[in-house]
């Protein structure tokens, strides 16, 4: 059996790709497909993240076990059957770490194989993927935000440019006399002759 499951790509725009892909494959095969549809760059760290109907983050799936013990199951672990037992069954995908990319997919069919079709694939595209994984507000990650730390800082510190302004760095230490030899202080070294 063939499940075709929709990708959307969380973002203030309408994205999505129709992936379809084999029940018996796993959840690696549905990253890699999702990889493709969406053009992801790199080999980033992912993980599936099974969820309710809300979308609520359940346990993780990621794509390489981290853990200190090396037993927790991983995406080439778990069968599509097993991640998306029923229509409309739901799991959220991240992609990156510092770029994240976040993604909602839902079981939407299940059909027939096709002959001489190398699942998975994409069957549907709907948007444009921008160049950056965007951000929580859909803007783009490399996009100006329209809140910004300023504000804060001005708040928590005052206006920090116009006293640095004011300052004056003349030379308060005029009295001081840092002559090495009334010191006591010499960085001289001394090398004994070997000969």
């Amino acid at each position: 059996m063939v499940y075709k499951i929709r990708v959307i790509l969380d973002a203030k725009e309408t994205i999505f790709r129709d992936v379809e892909i084999k029940d018996k494959q796993t959840l690696w095969n549905l990253h890699l497909g999702i990889k493709s549809a969406f053009s992801l760059p790199g080999e980033e760290l992912s993980s599936f993240y099974f969820s309710d109907d809300e979308w609520n983050e359940g346990n993780a799936v990621p794509l390489e076990d981290m853990s200190e013990e090396g037993d927790g199951e991983i995406m080439s672990d778990v069968y599509l059957n097993e991640a998306f037992p029923a229509v409309g069954s739901k799991m959220r995908f991240q992609y990156g770490f510092i770029d994240l990319w976040e993604f909602f997919c839902e079981l939407l069919e299940i059909n027939d194989e096709k002959p001489s079709v190398n699942y998975p694939i994409t069957v549907y595209r709907f948007g444009n993927v921008p160049l950056k994984a965007p951000s929580k507000n859909g803007n783009s990650s490399n996009g100006k935000s329209k809140t910004s730390a300023m504000p804060f800082m001005d708040d928590e510190f005052g206006d920090f440019d116009s006293e640095f302004k004011e300052t004056s760095f003349d030379d308060e230490d005029e009295d001081y006399n840092d002559d090495e030899e009334e010191s006591g202080y010499n960085d001289v070294f001394e090398e004994d002759d070997e000969d």
